[in-house]
């Protein structure tokens, strides 16, 4: 039992190291729905990202990286500016 439970424990542990991360951020200066476009081919051709959305109302740019991959916040950043928006915030959850 003992051996079972520490295994348990482990796969645990290791499925949470290689989870998926979702990054919201709330983003000024996107009015259109051109605007949404450009923000998702930009992300959608990064490596680590697996879905993205735009929220115009809120927003919100919602990233879902591929497991066990993530974006720092730079380079997030750096994607934004890049496309012509700026990032108020940045929040992250496993």
């Amino acid at each position: 039992m003992k051996k079972y439970l520490i295994t348990f424990i482990i796969t645990l542990c290791l499925s949470a190291a290689v989870s998926a991360e979702t990054i919201k951020a709330t983003v000024n200066g996107m009015v259109c729905g051109f605007c949404a476009t450009a923000i998702e081919k930009t992300f959608k051709r990064q490596s680590e990202v697996k879905a993205v959305s735009v929220d115009l109302e809120k927003r919100l740019v919602t990233v879902e990286t591929k497991p066990g991959q993530t974006i720092d916040d730079a380079k997030f950043k750096k994607l934004m500016t890049n496309t012509g928006y700026s990032v108020v915030n940045i929040d992250r959850a496993k």
